[in-house]
């Protein structure tokens, strides 16, 4: 199930934001924030599993561009759906928000996260050296949702 994080989640997804990002995590109180609106552009989204926290997006919508900022699954749960659905419900907020594409950037060594979003429409349009904190580049990929950016 896919739904609105709650303040309830907060605890859940800084904790695997820390295990899944490191050092280019969000602090437990930035996450705060975004899930009880304080940052009017960011939504965050959380797939619940068994009554627990399986995965989150974060995703900024402003006028005509989407970003995806965040993606994880709990370890234990990847391969399971629950990141395809969170994108799925990610992309819908786009197109209702009246974005015409969704942005996001990941590590250019991401093998498995590149073939992910491939495999939904993402395509490469710019690179970010440097981008993360250990230096690493980071691929900016798009999904066109609309035919101002190529998509229908």
């Amino acid at each position: 199930m896919i739904r609105s994080a709650t303040p309830g989640d907060v605890t859940a997804i800084a904790d695997l934001e820390d295990e899944a990002l490191g050092v280019d995590a969000w602090s437990e109180g930035l996450v705060r924030e975004g899930v009880l609106g304080a940052l009017p552009t960011i939504h965050y989204l959380v797939a619940e599993q068994d009554g627990g926290l399986a995965g989150y997006a974060v995703a900024s919508v402003v006028a005509d561009i989407a970003e995806l900022q965040r993606i994880a699954v709990q370890p234990g749960m990847r391969r399971g759906g629950h990141a395809s659905a969170l994108l799925e419900q990610v992309v819908t907020l786009a197109r209702d928000g009246g974005a015409d594409r969704v942005l996001l950037e990941v590590r250019e060594t991401n093998a498995p996260a590149l073939a992910f979003y491939a495999s939904r429409d993402f395509v490469e349009v710019d690179r970010r050296p440097r981008y993360y904190r250990d230096g690493a580049t980071a691929l900016v990929m798009r999904r066109a949702l609309g035919p101002a950016c190529g998509g229908g």
